[in-house]
Order: structure tokens, then sequence, then C-alpha cells
């Protein structure tokens, strides 16, 4: 039967003869699998991609803790995901997520002018002369960490990178932070991070990190309104703290503090992609003579921490819920129906990366830089959509630390177990990478 093209949606999306959306279409390629939920802790990150294989479709039905979802990967399915008037964030996270990831109220869960408002806020935050001064910090603290290290005594990377974007992040926030007191606040977000992919006990510990997170924020926030904390103009605590709503009102305190801790949690999680470049070094030889011998501003840098983010795992997927009934290439999409947007396949998906299990950094030299095949943390435009504002800062911290890496910190690399587990999420190197005989040069 013969379709018209809405004007309403893009390519492919078509409405029924009453103009209304839905209407018609096949149902979705589905995993015959009664829930999947336990396939998905034992496979972990290639979970949909491996049903996007075995079902021979980029869409696809599956039940996941006993719900229906819809499942979409590769560049068309990412496309599709971040159509606004397609799919909203609102109420479709899980719980668990909100509980340990995001926080109440926080801009993750938004839709339409309100996210606008709140995501031009974390943009202005973001700016080149933002991420500058974040990087500045940051390398200030790498050098301070590495002539505080005790001589002859191996540093896990994981967790001394983790102290490092604490205190860095703090002093660019202008969230005071005492002495000693970085360690701590490392350990309790990286508790949170490994709470959003746990089960059991993992997860309940990283709800409790979250709980002790989220008063931290709060008491900042707290005592930031009562002018007891004087942040510098323009500071990332300084605009959290002078925001409005759309509607002229203050944020209530919870989600100021959520929204403060979105800003700290995300950058001290960019340890796990600095962790993953340190891997990369070390097998990857020629990389580091390159990225060693490279000036500052060389491009090859950027390559080479564009290509960690796309080779190594991060987060394996982002959710939203369908807005209204529509029919995509004459399947149909029913409202309120949650679906998932598989980062980790599409990142690694051969129709958009030619040899895509090679780790190649020169495969950015001549990157067009389309939004939708690249998603290490989200796609779509970032000023409007959901894409993560944080990716300069992401790319900047990994640029400075690998270069330091690679040039500046002497150090041996001894056995250890360096195997990735694709089941846990996120993922890192089992042994956290461990660095022996340091010396700054």
């Amino acid at each position: 039967m013969h379709q018209s093209q809405s004007r309403d949606f893009p390519a492919g999306v078509f409405t029924d003869q009453t103009g209304q959306p839905g209407g018609r279409g096949e149902s979705l390629p589905r995993d015959p699998a009664v829930d999947s939920t336990l396939a998905l802790l034992r496979e972990g990150y290639p979970f949909l991609w491996n049903r996007r294989q075995r079902l021979g479709s980029p869409v696809f039905a599956l039940r996941l803790m006993m719900r229906d979802t819809i499942c979409l990967s590769g560049e068309e399915g990412a496309r599709l995901f971040y159509d606004a008037r397609l799919f909203q964030r609102k109420n479709a996270a899980p719980i668990r997520l909100k509980r340990t990831l995001f926080g109440p109220g926080a801009v993750q869960g938004l839709d339409e002018a309100a996210h606008l408002a709140r995501k031009a806020m974390f943009l202005s935050l973001t700016t080149e002369e933002h991420v500058d001064r974040l990087v500045a910090a940051a390398r200030a603290e790498w050098r301070a960490a590495a002539e505080a290290w005790p001589s002859g005594r191996d540093v896990v990377l994981h967790e001394a990178a983790g102290e490092v974007l604490v205190s860095a992040v703090c002093s660019w926030a202008g969230v005071p932070l005492a002495r000693g007191e970085a360690a701590e606040r490392a350990r309790d977000i990286d508790l949170v991070l490994e709470g959003v992919g746990g089960v059991g006990p993992r997860h309940w510990r990283g709800r409790s990190a979250r709980s002790r997170c989220d008063k931290w924020m709060a008491e900042v926030v707290r005592r930031g309104r009562a002018g007891k904390i004087r942040p510098p103009a323009g500071s990332p605590l300084a605009t959290v703290l002078a925001y409005r709503e759309p509607d002229g009102s203050e944020m209530p305190l919870k989600t100021a503090a959520a929204e403060l801790f979105n800003l700290v949690r995300p950058t001290v999680a960019v340890s796990r992609f600095i962790v993953f470049a340190a891997l990369a070094l070390h097998e990857q030889p020629r990389c580091r003579a390159t990225l060693a011998a490279c000036a500052a501003d060389d491009p090859y840098g950027e390559w080479f921490a564009q290509e960690v983010r796309r080779f190594y795992p991060f987060f394996p997927f982002v959710a939203a819920r369908v807005r209204r009934d529509f029919t995509w290439r004459g399947f149909r999409f029913r409202a309120g129906r949650r679906v998932l947007l598989d980062l980790y396949g599409t990142d690694r998906d051969p129709e958009s990366w030619g040899d895509p299990e090679r780790f190649r950094p020169e495969r950015f030299r001549d990157w067009s830089g389309n939004a939708f095949k690249f998603i290490p943390q989200g796609g779509g435009d970032v000023a409007s959509g959901h894409r993560c504002p944080g990716e300069r800062i992401t790319v900047g911290l990994m640029k400075d630390a690998a270069r330091w890496l690679a040039s500046e910190l002497r150090h041996e690399v001894p056995p250890q177990d360096l195997s990735i587990d694709l089941r846990h999420m996120p993922a890192r190197p089992a042994s956290g990478f461990v660095l022996r005989r340091l010396r700054a040069s």
C-alpha cells in the first residue's frame, strides 16, 4: 500500500492516511527470549550488537527487565533516536540509573524548553576558555601528584587519575576541597559509576556513595546561597548558583546539587578514558612514539584521543521513550515504549568504520565530524539535543594526560592483568593499570 511521506518527519518516517503518525506498519524483528536481562549481564557491552547481527536488523525489539524495549544501532538508528520530535527523555532512564548517575531533576531527563535552557548553562561552561583552564588545572595536579608519589612504590593509574581529576575539577569549579579530601571523593565517585552497571551489593554501594555525594554537593550549594562560599565570577559554581529556570524560579536545592555533581562526576569519569589511553600507549608503541614526538598543537593528539574513545568501552547504551506513535521504514513504534541506542556497537560498526577492531588514530585524519557515526558520549547536535556537552573537556583532558604519560612521566608497566571484562559496565583494565619506577622528566 502506498504511504505518503510527512513533512513533519525525517526521511523514512511516515504517517497513516488520517495524517496521524503510526497507523500501519510491520512488527519489529524480535529477540525470542522471554526476557533478556540475564543475557545482558552475561554478554555486557556486545549485547545489543550481538542481537543486531543475529536478527539482521539495526532495529529490533526484546524484553528487558520484563518490559518491551526497542533497540537501535548504527548511524541510521542514531539519526532516528536523536529526533526530539519522536523521542523524549522524561521517565526514560531506569530508576536505578537516576538514583546513581543522574540525580533528581537533572538535565538528562528534561525535554524541550526546560532542556534547552539547562543545556545552555552547561554549554556556557564548556567554552574553549573554560576547557583550557580545566586542562591547565589537571596538568598542575598531575605534576604535583608525580612529585608526591613515594619512590619505589607502584601506582594504580585508575585511582591516581581519579584523585587528580577531583582536585582539578573542584579547583576549576570553585568547589572547596579540604586537604586529603580528594581521595575520599574520588573513591565515592568511582563507586557511583560502578553502581550504574552493577547488581546486588555493587549497586547498593553505588547508591550509598551517591547519597554521600549528594550531601556534599547540597552543602556546597547551601553555603554558596548563604554567601559562605564566594566562588569566582563565571566559575561553574557561580553559574549554578545564579541559574534561573525559564519561569524565573531558583532551582530546587536537590536539583542544583545534582547539576553541580553533573559537572564534577563526568570529569572524574574521564579517568577511565585516561587509563584506556595509557593502555593504548603500552600496547601500541608506534602511537606512543608518535605522540611523544608531536608538538602540543599537532592534530595527532586529538586523533589519538578520539580513537581511544571509539575503540574502548565506556557506556554501552542510552535510553529514551517514544513520544508518539509513528512508523519508520515500515516498522511500528508505539508511544511510551522504551528505546535503547547502542553506543558501543555503533562506534564499532564495520559499515561506518573500516577494520573497526584495529586501533588506528589516523582514521580521524579525514573524519567528517558525522555526529551519528561516532557516539561514545551520545550523538546529534550538542546544543539542541542530548549529546554530552562535556566532550570538549573529555578530549582536552585525555590529550594532555596522554602526552604527559608519553613524553614526561618516565615509568615501567610491570606484568599485570590488563584484560578488559566486557561484562563489567563501565569497563576498565582489571589491574587498574599499574605504573612502576616512576620519575618525571
